[in-house]
């Protein structure tokens, strides 16, 4: 029926209305959605090349460098959304060739990622989510963060972006210079962190196996849970992509209406027994 529905309603209720979120105009989802892309990824390609060009590493310096490769870890996270939302059209709506143009060049400049591999490899994440064939999943180590995330990263760090990364640091440090410690504090921790970053609130917490039989369970076909974090903290985990379950439900959705979307009940979790108790009261 399209109206929204709070968690407090009852599951008969629930099961029978779908929470109804509306985005915005694509002419104003597109300006919003291309303004922060510009204010993130500006901001990280201009601390990028403050951080390579400019600024000179020393001891007295390093706690102002520390706190420079944290903020550049999360808008490391940030350029990698905007490209996941560049994938599913919801960064400019009804504008495919500028969604892959913007996100091919995001994450080219990333991690000297392809665009077209990683966009398929995304859908069929979307289309397979925890199962078998899932890129995005590991079936037999669904409850470990570090088995997991090894297979993550084989799967993709190939050699096409092992091969960037490494001639972008023998650049930056055989051709102009800059002395290591400055290029792994700056480049290589924040994107290595940032997949890190990505992995644990984006894929692992989501579409982990849970030990509890009470909370193992997902609410339905996506295998996916959503965080219970408040605004400020989903955006600052991972820009969001903590409420995945509205993610998989509405991919539509742009990141930073995530937090909308979950508020209008795009996410509201019917477990099994609840959906089984709902469908014995109306048949009574």
């Amino acid at each position: 029926m399209g109206l929204y529905a709070p968690e407090s309603l009852s599951g008969a209720y629930l099961l029978f209305m779908t929470p109804r979120f509306t985005l915005p105009t694509r002419t104003a989802q597109s300006a919003i959605g291309l303004a922060l892309a510009a204010l993130i990824a500006g901001s990280w390609m201009g601390i990028h090349v403050f951080g390579m060009f400019i600024f000179e590493l020393t001891l007295a310096n390093l706690p102002f460098a520390l706190a420079l490769a944290a903020v550049q870890c999360w808008l490391s996270v940030g350029v990698f959304i905007i490209s996941h939302d560049a994938m599913h059209g919801s960064l400019v709506p009804g504008k495919p060739k500028v969604n892959s143009a913007i996100g091919a060049v995001l994450l080219a400049l990333y991690a000297g990622f392809g665009w077209k591999t990683l966009r398929d490899a995304h859908f069929t994440h979307h289309k397979l989510a925890g199962h078998a064939g899932d890129p995005d999943f590991d079936e037999n180590n669904p409850r470990s963060f570090l088995r997991w995330y090894g297979t993550f990263f084989k799967r993709y760090f190939g050699w096409k972006s092992l091969l960037f990364v490494h001639t972008v640091v023998g650049i930056y440090w055989l051709v102009i210079g800059i002395p290591m410690a400055q290029i792994f504090l700056l480049y290589g921790a924040p994107a290595l962190l940032s997949s890190l970053q990505l992995f644990y609130f984006g894929t692992f917490r989501p579409h982990r196996h849970l030990g509890d039989s009470e909370t193992a369970a997902f609410a339905d076909k996506h295998n996916t849970r959503s965080d219970r974090f408040g605004t400020l903290a989903s955006l600052a985990t991972c820009f969001h992509f903590g409420y995945h379950l509205e993610h998989h439900r509405r991919p539509d959705v742009p990141w930073w209406a995530l937090p909308g979307a979950r508020k209008a009940g795009i996410g509201i979790e019917v477990s099994a027994e609840q959906q089984a108790k709902t469908g014995q009261e109306v048949a009574a």
